[in-house]
């Protein structure tokens, strides 16, 4: 019988299934330490930034759009919104982001959601051989490819910056 530490989360266990099922490896690492920001997450992995795959999650017209941007650099909101041909998009809130993710802000994963949403992919994210993404909580993360991160998430790739 595990004890209740050693026991993974539920939502690192849906990412770990949904890298599975798409046909990826299972490269979810957990760490002691939170890692619920890119800085954070660069550091003890010791990769560059910019390498980072955040899984930023915004409301268009009420439902979510999930941006895998680099951890370099903000979001041009009003950038995204004009290549994707419509008024607006706003960041979302905590609730919102959970209930459509399953996953809690600074821990979102590029997948492993209740059901698929719409994901842009950022373009300056395909210089770095290895991606490094959130895995479903603070302390999970996981590597892939961007070729692979695209497939898997069927995501749009798309200048975000």
């Amino acid at each position: 019988m595990h004890k209740a530490t050693d026991m993974v989360p539920a939502p690192v266990l849906n990412v770990k299934s949904a890298l599975t099922a798409a046909g990826a490896q299972d490269t979810v690492r957990t760490f002691d330490d939170d890692v619920p920001t890119a800085a954070a997450a660069a550091s003890l992995l010791g990769c560059d930034i910019a390498a980072i795959a955040n899984s930023l999650v915004f409301e268009l017209d009420g439902t979510p759009l999930l941006i895998l941007a680099s951890g370099a650099a903000k979001v041009d909101t009003a950038l995204v919104a004009a290549s994707l041909g419509t008024a607006r998009i706003r960041r979302a809130s905590p609730d919102f982001v959970l209930e459509h993710t399953g996953q809690a802000v600074g821990g979102v994963a590029p997948l492993g959601h209740p059901r698929p949403i719409r994901t842009i992919l950022d373009i300056s994210l395909q210089e770095h051989p290895l991606l490094w993404a959130g895995a479903g909580d603070h302390n999970s993360m996981f590597s892939i490819s961007y070729g692979e991160l695209q497939r898997i998430t069927a995501a749009q790739p798309l200048k975000v910056r």
